[in-house]
This record gives structure tokens, sequence and C-alpha cells, in this order.
């Protein structure tokens, strides 16, 4: 018998050992992957709320990327989100300046939505499995020499003050690693990243990368 909604969003709370489970949802108009870190600003009350239970329970929420409506739900709007995203946990939080507060999420593996429901406050929560590939802590994957331009380009990459700031630890000679922060830093469409994001094969995402710097550099030209 196919399992209720109902009864699949009665399901434990989606952790990063889980195979699966129930996640709160962060929309964005980013992609971010595996052992990435992205500062937040969080205003909005429900976002507040999911936060505060996270912080409580020492658990995380997903992060995916709009595929219709905006970050910030207005009246009449509907969200809905690619089905692939990444499970989250909060690094660091501080109440910045504006009054706001700020937060840094790391990301720790890959995810992917199997149903989605709107919760009374606009939050929306997914029933998440967690994909085979793509997490924190997987055995490395050597990077080839044919690769090693690619690492030359990320070590320029981090090196932004911007990136230092938020204190990665990277492992360049490992293709999966190597691949995620290139995706993330390399100037492409939020589409195309979100691609690159669903792909198993950590090689395959390199070869997909060097065609996209090879395309943007004839654009360039």
């Amino acid at each position: 018998m196919t399992e209720s909604l109902e009864n699949v969003f009665d399901q434990p709370t989606f952790t990063e050992s889980a195979d699966s489970g129930v996640l709160p949802l962060f929309p964005l108009k980013s992609v971010l992957f595996p052992k990435g870190r992205l500062p937040l600003q969080i205003f909005e009350q429900r976002y507040l709320d999911m936060i505060r239970r996270a912080m409580r329970a020492g658990t995380g929420f997903g992060i995916c990327l709009l595929r219709e409506g905006d970050e910030v739900v207005r009246p009449g709007t509907q969200q809905q989100v690619h089905r692939v995203g990444t499970f989250v946990q909060i690094v660091d939080w501080d109440q910045l300046p504006n009054g706001l507060l700020g937060l840094t999420v790391e990301a720790r593996c890959k995810f992917e939505v199997l149903d989605c429901r709107v919760e009374k406050d606009q939050l929306l929560v997914g029933h998440v499995a967690r994909c085979a590939t793509d997490h924190v802590g997987e055995a490395p994957v050597p990077v080839g020499a044919d690769h090693e331009v690619l690492v030359s380009l990320l070590e320029q990459l981090v090196s932004h003050p911007v990136i230092t700031r938020l204190d990665m630890q990277i492992n360049y000679h490992d293709a999966r690693e190597l691949g995620w922060r290139l995706s993330e830093l390399i100037p492409l469409p939020a589409a195309q990243k979100q691609a690159l994001l669903e792909l198993q094969d950590p090689l395959q995402r390199l070869q997909d990368i060097e065609t996209a710097l090879h395309r943007l550099m004839d654009e360039n030209a």
C-alpha cells in the first residue's frame, strides 16, 4: 500500500546520517554544494522560528534553488523548488549591525525532495531522501593531472577576502571538493549550477566545469 501524504510527514526530522525524513526548506536563488558555507540574514518570522527550533534540537534545514517564486513570499504567490538540495547546519550566528539575525551555514550532504507541503506559517517542508553520493566524509577521488589547472584556478578564487572570511577547509586534491567549490564560485547561471549539483559523478562534474569555462572565455574573447 502506498504511504499517505500525511503519514509521510509524520516521519522523524531528517539528519545528516538519516536515509530520509522531514526537513524544513529554505528556498534561495543560489545553489550551495556540500561543505560549502553561506552567510544568511534572517528576518521573516517563519525562518526565525525554524532557526530557533533547529538550534534547540541541534538539527539543520535544507537549502534548495527556487524554481518559481521569490525568496520572500508575497500574498497570492507560491514557492516551488528544484528537487535536489543540500542539508545545512548552523556553524556560526550573531546579531548584525542592522539588527537582523546573521547565520553562517555549512552544507553537509545532498538530498532529493520527494514531497512538499506548506505549513500554516508559509514555511515549506519537504519529505526528503539522502542522495547516495555527494556528502561530507566520502572517500576522496584523486584529481588527475588533466585537471590540475582547475586546482590552480580554485586556489586563486578562494584567496578573495569574502571567501577567506568563510574559513572553509578545502581538500584541493579531492575531485569532489574541487568540483563543489568551483561550481559555487565560477560565475554561472543558477540553473547551470543546479545541473552541476544534480550530477552523481565528480569527474563528470569537472569535465562540465571545464566546458563551461571554455564557453565563458570564448564569450569574453
